[in-house]
């Protein structure tokens, strides 16, 4: 149990009056912290999102526990009984363990351009820098070695780890994370050729960023070519993304790590999108579609469902000069379901895209 918890304890009953539910037991019982049904000690909340654990209600060290109404009496320790107890988990979790703020003020090893504007109640760590013109607003934190472009705009309360960078005429919305080597701002992917030789294309478009983003460390946002590359507010991006040029991801959309989006691709709004899933550029995504892992999109979604297109586990086959891959494939769209055995590669490869398998 951190420090934090200790110093945040409370009783069951004071955290229902935060965070709503009925308490069933005792309400009296002091809370120091949360954690899993099996690590969970005396003086710790643990919870029950997942009916797979429910056997750990038994044996649960915890001195009390979260759950939905369907288990309100599945356990004998007190209880919390709330509609969405993962929910309900994420604020206890964060009331026990706020982020650590540090004091205001710049770093003496930190680098602060004349014409840059910097809150006085903004930390800036060391050896940061903020350009000319660049605007840091209220109680935003700077990790060491950050790097704030010219003209760059960031919101109040907005959190940049160590080692983000962020290039020249971005804007970042209020109560943004950027955790540890995000990139905002970089050249987009844009080449002409000539004669077999390549010729950039200048990327004058911004990054611009809404408000509560959350961006996973090593995520590489790039600047629009003309037009801006857009994060809507809500918008949460796992660990290792790259987002291509003149991107627009609609707001509360959620992407898990290692998934690349192909420059000029739009998503709609409350859309999820699987890990190392592939988004192929110029094609749009409407609001609420989800999109499993590896599944690769290349023609425009416009209706909203679940999405997915994947080889299991292939052994690859040579048959009449055409190469065969023996495993299974799967489309699931609105409820649909299609389970291939073996066919052949281009036949496979043609249905495996999403666009041509969802009806």
């Amino acid at each position: 149990m951190s420090p934090t918890a200790e110093n945040n304890a409370v009783t069951l009953d004071e955290l229902a009056r935060r965070f709503g539910g009925e308490v069933v037991g005792r309400g009296d019982v002091t809370i120091k912290g949360i954690n899993t049904l099996e690590r969970a000690g005396a003086g710790e909340i643990s919870f029950l999102a997942n009916g797979r654990y429910r056997k750990l209600l038994a044996t649960t060290g915890a001195s009390a526990v979260i759950v939905a109404p369907s288990d309100r009496d599945a356990a004998t320790i007190p209880r919390l009984v709330i509609d969405n107890p993962y929910l309900c988990f994420a604020r206890v979790a964060g009331f026990f363990h706020p982020p650590e703020i540090p004091p205001a003020g710049v770093h003496l090893s930190a680098v602060i351009e004349p014409g840059a504007v910097v809150a006085a109640t903004a930390s800036i760590g060391p050896l940061t820098y903020v350009a000319a013109g660049a605007r840091v607003g209220e109680r935003c934190v700077l990790g060491s070695h950050v790097s704030v472009g010219s003209r760059v705009v960031l919101g109040d309360d907005t959190r940049l780890y160590p080692r983000v960078v962020i290039y020249a005429d971005c804007e970042i919305g209020r109560r943004v994370i950027l955790h540890a080597g995000v990139v905002v701002g970089a050249d987009g992917f844009g080449l002409a050729q000539d004669d077999g030789h390549w010729v950039k294309i200048p990327q004058i478009g911004r990054v611009i960023i809404g408000d509560d983003v959350e961006v996973g460390a090593n995520t590489t946002i790039d600047r629009g070519a003309l037009d801006n590359t857009v994060l809507e507010e809500g918008v949460k991006l796992d660990n290792q993304i790259q987002v291509g040029h003149n991107v627009r991801i609609g707001a509360h959309t959620a992407i898990a790590g290692c998934v690349g989006i192909a420059g000029s691709a739009s998503i709609g709004r409350h859309c999820t999108i699987g890990g190392s899933a592939g988004i192929l550029g110029h094609l749009e995504i409407c609001d609420n579609v989800h999109v499993s892992a590896f599944t690769l999109v290349t023609k425009s979604i416009t209706r909203p469902g679940h999405y997915t297109s994947h080889f299991g586990a292939a052994q690859e086959t040579e048959c009449g000069g055409r190469l065969l891959f023996a495993g299974e494939h799967t489309s699931v769209e609105n409820g649909g379901y299609m389970n291939g055995g073996v066919e052949s590669g281009e036949a496979a490869a043609r249905r495996i895209l999403v666009g041509e398998t969802g009806r």
